[in-house]
Parts: C-alpha cells; sequence; structure tokens
C-alpha cells in the first residue's frame, strides 16, 4: 500500500472507530444524547475523508460537493454536541451561519467561479469560524474542571489550525491551479495529520467528561437517598462532617436540627405505603428548599432528617425548624383526603466548640425525643454542653 493511500484511509478509520465508540456510551446511557450526535459526527466525517480521495460514479466535482456536504454536517454535530454537553444553549443560528457560508462560498468557486484555493480558504474559514465559535461557548465553563479547560483549549487550536495553518500553507505552497498533485502536497498532508491529532484528543476529552458523568452518577446514588432526593445517612454524616469542620476553622457557629414525622406508622397503615412515600416526599422538598444549598439536608432513617446549618445559633436554627413546622402543619398533602393533617417534631442543638458530629447528633435527638413525648408537633431546644473529659496532670516525682 501506498503512502498516499494510507493517509488517506488513516481519518476514515478513526474516525469510524471514535463513532463506534461513541455510539456504544450511547446505548448505555440514553439519557445523554450529545453522546448518539457526537457518534453521527464522526461517522458523517469518516465518507467525508474518503471521497476526498476516491471519486463516486457522478464524477468528481458532484463527489468533492458530498464530501464537503459531509464534513460540514459533522462539524454541525459536533459543535452543537460539545455545547450541549455542558448544558449551554446550541447557537444553532451562529453554527447555521458559519458552515453554511463557508459551504456556499465552496459551491461558488466550484460552480460558478471554479478555484480550487478559494474553495480550500471558504470551507477551512468557515469551520475555524465554528472552532471559534464553540470556544466562546465554552468560555465561561472552562474554569468547571479539566476537560472543560481542555476542550476549551482544543477548540482556539483547532480554530488556529483552519485559519493560520491554511494560509501559512496557502502562501508558501500554493496556489492549487487543479486536483493534480494536490494529494501528495503539504497542504493535504498537514490537514490529515492535523485532523487526525485534533480528532483523537477531543474524542478523548469527550471520553474523558462522559466517564466523569458516569463517576458523578454512581456517587450520587451512593449518597441520595432516591425517595426523598436528599441525602441518605451515608451522604449526610460525610456532607455534615465536612461543613463542621470547614466552620470550626473559620470559627463560624453551626446548629444541627432533627425531625420526625408525627404518626407516620399509623399513617401508612390507613392510607398505605405510596402515601406514605408522597409525604415523606413532599416533606422532603420543603425541608431542601428551606436548607437551600449552604447547609447539608438528609433523610437518616425511614420518616427521621437532619439539616445542618453552618452560620446558625440555637435561636437562628430554632426559627429555621419553627418555619417549617408551621409551614407542614398547616399546609395539607396533595395525596391525603381533606382534613388529614400531618405535623413533625423537632430537636435543635447547637455546636459547642469543636464537638463532633456524633455528640451533636445525639443532643438533638434528645431534644427531638422530649418534643415526641411532649405532645409532638413542636420544637424543643438542647441546652445540654457536651460533657469535657478531665485529663489530670500526672504528679511529680521527688
Amino acid at each position: 500500500m501506498d503512502t498516499g493511500l494510507l493517509i488517506a484511509l488513516l481519518n476514515p478509520t478513526i474516525a469510524l472507530a471514535l463513532g463506534a465508540a461513541f455510539l456504544v456510551l450511547w446505548f448505555h446511557q440514553r439519557h445523554r444524547p450529545y453522546l448518539a450526535v457526537l457518534a453521527t459526527s464522526y461517522c458523517l466525517s469518516a465518507p467525508g475523508f474518503l471521497f476526498q480521495y476516491f471519486t463516486l460514479p457522478v464524477g468528481m466535482v458532484l463527489t468533492k460537493l458530498v464530501s464537503n456536504i459531509c464534513f460540514t454536517a459533522a462539524g454541525c454535530c459536533l459543535s452543537s454536541a460539545i455545547v450541549a454537553r455542558y448544558g449551554r444553549r446550541v447557537p444553532y443560528v451562529g453554527i447555521a451561519l458559519t458552515t453554511g457560508g463557508g459551504l456556499a462560498a465552496f459551491s461558488w468557486f466550484m460552480f460558478v467561479q471554479p478555484d480550487l484555493t478559494w474553495r480550500i480558504l471558504s470551507m477551512n474559514f468557515g469551520f475555524g469560524a465554528l472552532s471559534l465559535l464553540v470556544a466562546a461557548e465554552l468560555r465561561t465553563v472552562r474554569g468547571n474542571g479539566p476537560t472543560e479547560k481542555i476542550l476549551f483549549v482544543l477548540s482556539l487550536l483547532s480554530g488556529l489550525n483552519f485559519v493560520v495553518r491554511t494560509l501559512i500553507v496557502v502562501i508558501v505552497h500554493g496556489p492549487f491551479p487543479s486536483y493534480d498533485g494536490f494529494y501528495g502536497s503539504s497542504y493535504w498532508t498537514t490537514a490529515l495529520l492535523s485532523h487526525a491529532l485534533l480528532s483523537l484528543l477531543i474524542a478523548l476529552s469527550l471520553f474523558s467528561a462522559a466517564a466523569l458523568d458516569v463517576l458523578k452518577a454512581l456517587k450520587a446514588e451512593t449518597y441520595t437517598d432516591p425517595l426523598s432526593g436528599l441525602l441518605n445517612r451515608r451522604g449526610f454524616e460525610e456532607r455534615a462532617a465536612l461543613l463542621l469542620d470547614q466552620c470550626a476553622k473559620a470559627k463560624f457557629p453551626v446548629a444541627m436540627v432533627l425531625a420526625d414525622l408525627d404518626h407516620f406508622k399509623a399513617l401508612n397503615d390507613q392510607h398505605g405505603h405510596a402515601v406514605g412515600d408522597r409525604v415523606i416526599a413532599d416533606f422532603a422538598a420543603k425541608l431542601s428548599f428551606a436548607t437551600g444549598t449552604r447547609g447539608a439536608a438528609g433523610r437518616i432513617g425511614g420518616e427521621e432528617f437532619a439539616v445542618l446549618l453552618p452560620l446558625c445559633d440555637l435561636a437562628s436554627a430554632r426559627l429555621f425548624a419553627e418555619a417549617i413546622r408551621s409551614l407542614y402543619s398547616s399546609g395539607g398533602v396533595a395525596s391525603l383526603p381533606r382534613g388529614v393533617r400531618v405535623t413533625a417534631s423537632f430537636g435543635v442543638a447547637a455546636r459547642t466548640g469543636d464537638e463532633g458530629l456524633a455528640p451533636l447528633m445525639r443532643r438533638a435527638d434528645d431534644a427531638l425525643y422530649k418534643a415526641k413525648k411532649n405532645g409532638r408537633d413542636s420544637v424543643r431546644l438542647s441546652y445540654e454542653r457536651p460533657e469535657t473529659v478531665f485529663v489530670p496532670e500526672p504528679a511529680s516525682v521527688g
């Protein structure tokens, strides 16, 4: 096999392999449609490269047009998938203008005023503008993590590759009057090799992003209670321990609120577990909304919930608990018959010194027990201070 043919088959092979890999990822993650769009993009670029080297029965002119249509569609899919992956609004108008303008200019210099050099410049400038458009969209998210930063840099490099490299090669080795010797030229060789390198780097970055998505989802499943959407006990304890450590270093106050739904077993027995599940979800939603992102809220038992509130003393935490209690007891739950009320009891404790999570939760639980014992639908506070261990000094000898 000659070197020219080997180089010509390099990009289609890479593109098909990457397309197949993204397709497999999409089959296992159907809730991430951008993976299917990425697979489509790489699969479309494969015939684009093949039709640059091999001519269809329709003739060379139409074959080149088909090839560049494949490249254009692939570029549109790739750019929209990258932008969609990061939750940005896909700039369809910008994508259409850059790629459509490049393809229109290519068609003009193919059919109206034939000029190979200007066809090369038209398509490369269009793809360069598309790459810079993607870089502009990623600019706002480039600080979110390493993959975002890498993709931002690669988008910039891709734009420079399409524009600067093309201009330099055309100025130094051009213009190109015809396709005679074109596929052995420095332009074509550098185009194929740079595209192969950038395609691999972009694909590896996107694979890394997809892997991080999977890890994030697995972590969420591990630390999140599926019914309430709050942290489970393990997730709450880890998050609370981290917040306690941060508050201790900054010398910020912090308080713990424990809540328990009143007569929940009787509610389940009378109305069924499906209704009980909706009651838990409803209470969790109110608790999560009130907590916000600053604190940590978790479901630590069947109908028991915990909230850690940084920057809150005992009085502030009491107001928080009273607000939740009154809001919940005064409003009905959609899944319950009219007139049926669900209430909750609360225990509140404020951290003293460098008190750990376990003793803080124990004091809040003691306060919650008093609230349950004294009629429920109430808030009780813990005024107890954690016990300090007295360590006597060793007696001097002599």
